[in-house]
């Protein structure tokens, strides 16, 4: 192939695994896209409508905290959708979950690592009356608000921790990274041109930068929150058959609270209250425990190096023309 051809060829390559911001016309049109006269008259409408809706869904319930609710739902589906249009994140989040769900077999390991000690304190909680008390007397929109909270969290977290990990996978780019990266890519002939080249210099672009970088960065979020949100619904599950079991009326008739709480809501909003407090700590554990870390990013990382490898090889061919 020619060197215009192999590079589309590798355009294409990246679309196809996750990377749009490792193709240059494609960052080209984020950059446009998060410009401020585009993003802030957007911002302000629907921060409007949320608002409009909020209050409005807030006076027919009468409950306060449906108006804040709404307005986080709106903001995040609204954000969601110009990320999936504008910001060409179609092909990460796709990719992302496909490499996941692809993956399904390798939760079980993780469940059975990671679970045991937490199902053995959430446990203890879900028998606990003050957490009964104050779960199952919230109101749907401020349990709402409490798991967007825990989930805000775990976010946070993983923006501040994730950039570890792709610097990680940056920093040891060496000429056998370089070929096991391109082997079957339509890079694979040329990076053996540059690893021959006694005066090529393959770890000047190495060091992934700029939406590039978040690119890495997304890919690890979406992946490790799929993975954390499967094994809460394994939590949310067993604490629905727990609960169902071990909650009878006579229990629940000793924790009463004014107004008297129904047996199935409770037991709905306290599985969901704990599940989303798992979520949190599992998703903070992943990436502190340095077991857990492995066990949770093993597959990842070798995609990380992979695109990392291929774009050095890329951005020299780039430069060559």
């Amino acid at each position: 192939m020619t060197r215009e051809e192999t590079l589309a060829a590798t355009d294409a390559w990246f679309l196809a695994h996750g990377l749009s911001y490792f193709v240059p016309e494609r960052r080209a049109d984020v950059r446009k896209a998060l410009r401020l006269r585009r993003t802030l008259p957007l911002v302000v409408l629907v921060a409007l409508l949320a608002a409009g809706a909020g209050v409005a869904l807030a006076w027919v319930s009468g409950e306060f905290s449906a108006a804040p609710a709404t307005l986080v739902a709106l903001g995040a589906a609204a954000t969601l959708w110009y990320a999936l249009t504008a910001l060409h994140a179609r092909q990460i989040v796709t990719w992302s979950l496909g490499r996941t769900l692809g993956s399904l077999r390798r939760v079980l390991p993780m469940t059975t690592r990671a679970l045991p000690l937490l199902l053995l304190a959430i446990t203890f909680l879900f028998i606990n009356t003050e957490v009964w008390q104050v779960a199952s007397n919230l109101s749907v929109a401020s349990l709402w608000l409490v798991v967007a909270l825990f989930s805000a969290l775990a976010i946070g977290f993983l923006l501040v921790r994730l950039p570890e990990e792709v610097d990680r996978a940056d920093d040891d780019v060496n000429d056998a990274l370089l070929l096991r990266a391109c082997r079957g890519t339509p890079l694979e002939a040329h990076c053996r041109e540059l690893v021959e080249d006694p005066d090529a210099d393959p770890a000047a672009y190495a060091e992934v930068t700029g939406y590039e970088r978040w690119n890495l960065i997304l890919v690890l979020m979406i992946v490790q929150t799929v993975q954390v949100v499967l094994l809460s619904l394994t939590v949310f599950a067993f604490l629905m058959l727990l609960g169902s079991i071990t909650m009878t009326d006579p229990v629940l008739n000793t924790w009463q609270t004014s107004p008297p709480f129904t047996q199935s809501r409770a037991l709905l909003q306290v599985s969901v209250f704990l599940a989303s407090f798992s979520g949190l700590y599992l998703m903070v554990s992943t990436v502190t425990d340095e077991d857990y870390r492995k066990q949770f990013f093993g597959g990842v990382t070798r995609e990380l190096e992979r695109a990392v490898g291929v774009r050095a090889v890329y951005l020299d061919l780039r430069a060559a023309g």
